[in-house]
């Protein structure tokens, strides 16, 4: 019995009076490999078509669909630790140091000679608009020079320890850069103010923002892309602490104010703002 069960098993597998392979003749097989060979040569076929007509109707330098919250996300440089806490001490060159390290090389692209070479002096105070010509795409755009010297005491030229060693520290402060954006309407430059939390209203001391009065010029809009517009340059707004409560931590939270951008949002509430703390130690 046990014989007659192996013979049918290896039959199956190979039947010598069929000729046939698992139950199938080779002509058989032939054909059912063909069905999934056309099968799926068809199916990738489809899946290029497709992707190819979708491709067709995107843009390179532009995004066809942009889900951006309607207030752009501030960051600060530098920003400390992972909770955008900077502490150091003004006895301690090495505990500021580092700072003032990561400013210089943050600044560097917005050198005036870099800044010379690759970007255009624009007219202030208006948006620089490049638009297309129909199906004539306007790129590569142009953007618009900003040079380190804008941002005076803080540029790093006249103080290259950007205040951190008396204890007068520099923030720079940047907008997250949103395709299309058109901040300020009727001729109103958004511009930055940073202040205390309630915690500590009486802590903060005096504030210098350079440029003056804290503004993104309005000539640095609208952002095209990176594609479309290589030589982007964001605008920065420098804010300068001068006396500032040393010796214990101060809370400060600085906003993006225009007049046609809200402050936080359901999706964000931290849009258009952002919060760090502070603490000068002297002793």
């Amino acid at each position: 019995m046990a014989k007659d069960g192996d013979n049918g098993w290896k039959e199956y597998v190979w039947n010598p009076r069929t000729r046939e392979f698992l139950g199938r003749t080779a002509s058989s097989w032939g054909l059912i490999l063909l069905f999934y060979l056309v099968f799926y040569i068809f199916l990738a076929g489809m899946f290029c078509l497709t992707m190819y007509v979708m491709l067709q109707t995107l843009d390179d330098h532009k995004p066809k669909w942009q889900d951006r919250l309607s207030t752009p996300g501030m960051v600060i440089r530098p920003k400390g630790d992972e909770y955008y806490e900077i502490k150091y001490s003004t006895l301690n060159t090495e505990s500021w140091d580092m700072y003032a390290q990561t400013l210089e090389k943050f600044l560097s692209p917005y050198n005036n000679t870099a800044q010379v070479e690759k970007n255009n002096e624009c007219k202030p105070d208006a948006y620089f608009q490049q638009e297309d010509s129909g199906e004539v795409k306007n790129n590569p755009k142009r953007s618009c020079q900003f040079n380190r010297t804008i941002l005076e005491d803080c540029s790093g030229i006249t103080d290259r320890h950007y205040g951190y060693r008396d204890g007068k520290p520099c923030i720079i402060i940047k907008l997250n850069r949103v395709i299309g954006m058109l901040p300020g309407k009727d001729g109103q430059a958004p511009f930055v103010t940073c202040g205390p939390k309630k915690e500590d209203t009486e802590k903060i001391g005096e504030l210098q923002y350079f440029p003056p009065n804290g503004t993104f010029n309005l000539m640095y809009y609208p952002y095209y892309g990176k594609k479309a517009q290589v030589n982007y340059s964001q605008p920065l707004v420098a804010v300068k602490f001068l006396n500032i409560t040393t010796n214990e931590d101060v809370n400060i939270e600085c906003r993006i104010n225009a007049n046609n951008i809200p402050t936080g949002s359901e999706r964000d509430k931290w849009a258009g703002r952002v919060s760090f703390k502070l603490r000068i130690n002297t002793i």
